[in-house]
């Protein structure tokens, strides 16, 4: 309650919390914005190798030109801004912490084992990165006395904020999750039909500001698949090997789907995570829908407490034994602050890997052939299905974040998930792969 405090004794003592930014994408671009209005902060660089891109944001946000400076090493010495093509001036800088929002998550697994290796807290935007291997950067991290956290503003990072209240108050988390839009047809999208599946005008979609794949993502079921593995390895949940149900339902009914299905929900059993549509399988939208919320459903410790669960608006199931708390929003790199200050003032993480618990593995779009390669999150021919990180290694399944320029060396059926023996392995990808490793070695331990 009291970190804007905190800030404030850091800007009087001219000590103010330095960041440094890697990506200056649409997460990057909105945290810009609100950073001049917060004392005791200071981003320190921007990284991005389009320059023009970095340097058109803080246009876009309206940072001063006289705040821009030409070197990382001008930047803290007259309080300024530079703005750099290579991350590699960051992790050699006087800086507390870096955010790694490029979105790429073989890149962002370097730079954060970069931050670690000098010293600074980092703050994974890129949360496929952190389904493929935050659990082993987060171990990395506290072995070296630096925070590794989840970004606030982004959806896992606010769950967890409601899982650690629930636990806080004395609550088992039955479910936690969000909502958003999904039709059954979703997971055979690709960029040549996904504008199809959403409700922009056609001069966007024909202006090229919006990326295909991304968007393919973000309704295919990847982008849902992946936030609620990084929420079940922050809070020990773990997901059903079905993958999310995406059941239809309103803010009330949260606690009525997200419960067992062994007393009427949709869960295999308590302690899981699940993503509500906020259509009807016919496509029209429900009101009071969860689109763009979060929330957690627990269940009550005795009578006692579920009969405030009825007293209360609560949104309790028929039984009164569940109910549901709900944000109905999340801020994006508008709220990433919190974390930041968080980390540096704290020393906590808003949202950390405890385990490996979940994952999401590539998953045909349609028949595929050998010979053929994957592309990846947002493509032709995969989309991420959230599976229990036991299942996932057991079948030896390919984690989505690695199904990137893959050559296939067997066929795959349409819905079947790919495994490492369908593939042939890039061994380019050294890095990522030892830290892959060392997270599936995490199953049954914590972090």
């Amino acid at each position: 309650m009291n970190l804007h405090s905190l800030l404030e004794q850091r800007e009087a003592e001219g000590r103010p919390i330095r960041v440094g930014l890697i990506g200056a994408g649409r997460f990057g671009t909105m945290y810009l914005s609100q950073a001049r209005n917060i004392p005791g902060v200071h981003v320190v660089a921007i990284a991005d190798i389009n320059t023009k891109r970095a340097q058109g944001a803080l246009e876009l946000v309206e940072w001063p030109a006289e705040a821009v400076s030409p070197t990382v090493e001008d930047a803290l010495a007259r309080r300024g801004t530079a703005v750099v093509p290579d991350a590699s001036a960051l992790f050699g800088a006087d800086i507390d912490v870096i955010v790694e929002a490029t979105g790429n998550p073989i890149v962002g697994i370097d730079h954060a084992l970069r931050a670690i290796a000098s010293g600074k807290h980092i703050i994974m935007v890129t949360v496929e990165a952190d389904a493929l291997a935050g659990p082993a950067l987060a171990r990395r991290a506290q072995e070296a006395g630096v925070v590794y956290s989840m970004a606030y503003g982004d959806q896992p990072a606010l769950i967890m904020e409601l899982v650690d209240w629930a636990r806080t108050s004395g609550f088992d988390v039955v479910c936690a999750g969000k909502g958003a839009k999904y039709l059954p047809h979703y997971h055979e999208m690709n960029p040549d039909n996904v504008w199809e599946n959403w409700e922009f005008s056609k001069e966007l979609t024909d202006s090229g500001q919006l990326n295909p794949h991304m968007h393919t993502s973000f309704r295919d079921g990847t982008k849902a698949a992946i936030e609620m593995a990084a929420v079940a390895n922050a809070a020990g949940l773990v997901p059903s090997d079905t993958g999310l149900t995406f059941t239809p339902g309103n803010v009330e009914e949260i606690a009525t789907i997200c419960r067992p299905s062994a007393v009427g929900g949709v869960l295999a059993h308590e302690g899981s995570v699940e993503v509500m549509s906020s259509v009807t399988r016919e496509g029209d939208w429900i009101p009071f829908n969860t689109q763009e919320g979060v929330f957690v459903v627990v269940k009550a410790t005795n009578r006692y407490v579920s009969g405030c669960f009825t007293e209360y608006p609560w949104h309790p199931d028929p039984t009164g034994q569940y109910a549901a708390l709900y944000r109905p929003y999340h801020y994006v790199g508008l709220e990433l602050n919190i974390t930041v200050a968080n980390a540096v003032l704290r020393g906590i993480a808003t949202g950390s890997p405890k385990g490996f618990f979940g994952d999401v593995v590539a998953t045909a779009k349609k028949d595929l052939a050998a010979g053929e390669f994957l592309d990846g999150e947002g493509g032709y021919t995969v989309w991420g299905k959230l599976v229990s990180a036991e299942t996932s290694v057991r079948e030896g399944l390919l984690p989505v974040a690695l199904a990137h320029h893959v050559e296939l060396k067997n066929s795959v059926t349409k819905g079947a998930s790919v495994k490492w023996d369908d593939i042939v392995i890039d061994e380019s990808l050294a890095t990522a792969l030892e830290l892959r490793r060392e997270t599936e070695a995490l199953i049954g331990a914590t972090v």
